[in-house]
């Protein structure tokens, strides 16, 4: 009968420190930025307290920053929307905290209740609008920081689509 311990046979794992991963304090894979708008979005206690609404245009206010990214919270009345536009040189995830939000691609429209998420990469075009009557309020994360969101126009999207299909 074999009495070696685990300890015994693998060693002390505090002496071994190609097994002890340090965490990181910043996401940088696309399903850490998720994680991270997850995560913010459960902690209502973060944002529910900064979150306006504004009758003549889209509220934002920028959450926090870290290395490389943003995250935005947004506000939307009824029938406020962004225009069809991309973010650039950014990649990004849309996080829906409260209310619905409303996505038109060149592949269809999808609509978003609370919880729902969206991660594009950049180029990626969409227009985002609250065609509920019911405020609404999401998360925004860009990687890199968000410098530019180029606005397109319906017939530049569908060349886009037929160019690349």
């Amino acid at each position: 009968m074999n009495s070696d311990s685990d300890l015994q046979i693998a060693g002390d794992i505090l002496e071994v420190p190609h097994l002890l991963r340090t965490p990181r304090q910043h996401p940088v894979t696309v399903a850490e930025f998720a994680g991270l708008a997850r995560s913010i979005a459960e902690d209502r206690a973060q944002w529910e307290h900064l979150v306006e609404y504004d009758a003549t245009t889209r509220w934002y206010h920028r959450l926090r920053t870290g290395p490389g990214y943003e995250v935005w919270l947004l506000s939307w009345v009824p029938g406020q929307g962004t225009g069809l536009h991309d973010h650039g040189g950014s990649s990004g995830v849309l996080t829906v905290l409260d209310g619905t939000l409303t996505e038109r691609t060149d592949r269809g429209t999808r609509v978003l209740a609370a919880g729902a998420q969206r991660v594009f990469a950049p180029g990626y075009a969409h227009e985002v609008v609250n065609d509920t009557l019911e405020p609404a309020t999401s998360l925004h994360i860009y990687y890199p920081g968000l410098t530019d969101m180029p606005m397109h126009t319906k017939a530049c999207a569908a060349r886009t689509a037929t160019a690349t299909a």
